[in-house]
């Protein structure tokens, strides 16, 4: 068996969604343009916000336009909101170091949140057909992914104590199931103790060594 390939990891905390998306371009573009540049994973939250696919349609929009900050991404996928609580990853890997197949690595980052939540004694699992994570056929983790030359975009979001009611605002995923969180189904999960473990299951599922790095230039982008 090889070495695991490094992966740098940042664990920013709450991030405004326009700042963590211009980092994840940042180095999608920069591990385009350099091969050798290491893969990237973030784990953060955001404030509350909603953000559309690229094909996704308004009609699974319920509040008035400006009424809430939306934005519409490249990322594949219908709407859906985050917010405090809500563990958000943003795999910035080259698959052609993996597996050049998105559904494998759709797949993988399923099984992410589906080891997590096994490890907490939850039985995750997947809907035929669909992408993310349920429980009992509530939805507990979205995903929703842009590749670009095999680098990938976007991820997951994980509900671990996230306030649910902002869900009832969208149609989540075009879907009309429920949404639930892990403080749901295990009281007393907390974001300070699940973030760790997430980041031991992505190491496990895609074969990587996490190296902790703190946020600084080049990775913020030049100052304003």
């Amino acid at each position: 068996m090889g070495a695991l390939r490094p992966c740098l990891l940042y664990t920013p905390g709450q991030v405004p969604y326009p700042l963590a998306w211009e980092w994840q371009r940042h180095v999608q573009q920069q591990k385009i343009q350099d091969p050798e540049h290491p893969d990237v994973l973030f784990l953060l939250e955001h404030p509350p916000v909603y953000t559309l696919g690229q094909g996704s349609s308004m009609d699974f929009v319920r509040f008035a336009s400006g009424a809430h900050e939306l934005h519409r991404t490249e990322r594949g996928g219908e709407v859906t909101y985050h917010g405090p609580g809500q563990i958000v990853g943003y795999p910035i890997l080259d698959l052609r170091h993996y597996r050049q197949d998105l559904h494998w690595y759709l797949r993988q980052l399923e099984e992410v949140v589906i080891q997590t939540l096994a490890a907490l004694g939850i039985s995750g699992e997947r809907i035929a057909g669909l992408t993310g994570v349920w429980v009992e056929g509530a939805k507990v983790a979205a995903i929703g992914i842009k590749v670009s030359r095999w680098v990938t975009l976007h991820g997951f979001a994980f509900n671990v104590t996230t306030d649910l009611a902002p869900f009832a605002a969208i149609v989540p995923c075009g879907l009309t199931k429920p949404v639930t969180s892990l403080a749901q189904l295990c009281p007393g999960a907390t974001l300070e103790a699940v973030q760790p473990l997430i980041a031991g299951m992505f190491c496990k599922v895609f074969g990587v060594k996490l190296i902790a790095k703190k946020l600084d230039y080049p990775i913020l982008g030049p100052p304003a």
